[in-house]
């Protein structure tokens, strides 16, 4: 089956320029990448929509014939930055959002939306992933079962994104759990803070070592991100304009 020409990537940032959300031009540079390369008959699979942003990114780059899922229960927790709990009341506000976001993109009819956990999705998604984009709930626990249990799931040669990887305390203490020292996913590089792996690390003892020093090379990073998060948190944002000359934006 003949893919589609697919939506150019600066005309995909300026149909989500609107959208809420949290990525950066450089991280929907890289979903639109991934999605682009998949083929007609493969899948993309995306955990966490929020408004739809990276949504429409990967449903307007995949070719023809190729199914989008994105899983998300829009139930008010896990939201956003600092949004873990207690936001019941915006949820179907979001999933309203979602929905016309997606419309009016032009992708609506393309994704298949999943309005439950990620862990109570598995179930409804048949068959192997070409395009898995992470971006769920960031506590330890559902981060790493998102990454353990939707991972096996990626095609051999497929690509996994994870974001708030080496941003996040909870994703990137998954990722040190499930990919440092994993024996399949070989670390691509990151756009930011979203992480990209390939599933094709040929699992010798060398090929394993250096995957997890590139990996552990990153980690200054995530300590001056949590330095970021601490001093944002404590309100400290006027001292950081003195400093810096700006009040940086919340890592991600």
């Amino acid at each position: 089956m003949r893919a589609r020409a697919t939506r150019p990537l600066d005309e995909t940032l300026a149909v989500v320029a609107g959208v809420e959300g949290w990525m950066s031009p450089d991280q929907a540079a890289a979903l639109h990448g991934a999605a682009a390369a998949t083929r007609a008959g493969q899948q993309i699979v995306e955990i966490g929509s929020f408004r739809g942003r990276s949504t429409i990114v990967l449903a307007s780059a995949a070719p023809d014939g190729v199914a989008v899922v994105a899983i998300d229960p829009h139930a008010g927790n896990d939201r956003g930055p600092q949004q873990l709990d207690g936001y019941a009341a915006e949820a179907d506000d979001d999933h309203a959002a979602f929905v016309a976001n997606l419309a009016a993109a032009g992708v609506g009819a393309r994704v298949r939306h999943l309005r439950e956990t990620s862990d109570a999705a598995l179930g409804a998604v048949d068959g192997e992933i070409a395009v898995l984009y992470i971006d769920g709930a960031h506590r330890y626990g559902a981060a790493r079962a998102d990454i353990r249990d939707w991972g096996r799931r990626v095609s051999p040669t497929g690509t996994m994104l994870i974001h708030d990887a080496f941003s996040s305390v909870g994703v990137t203490a998954a990722i040190g759990r499930e990919l440092v020292a994993g024996r399949r996913f070989r670390y691509v590089g990151r756009a930011r803070s979203l992480a990209i792996y390939r599933a094709d690390l040929d699992g010798s003892a060398r090929r394993r070592a250096v995957n997890a020093a590139r990996q552990l090379a990153v980690l200054p990073w995530f300590v001056k991100n949590l330095a970021l998060k601490v001093l944002l948190s404590a309100r400290l944002g006027g001292a950081l304009r003195r400093i810096l000359g700006r009040v940086p934006e919340w890592p991600y």
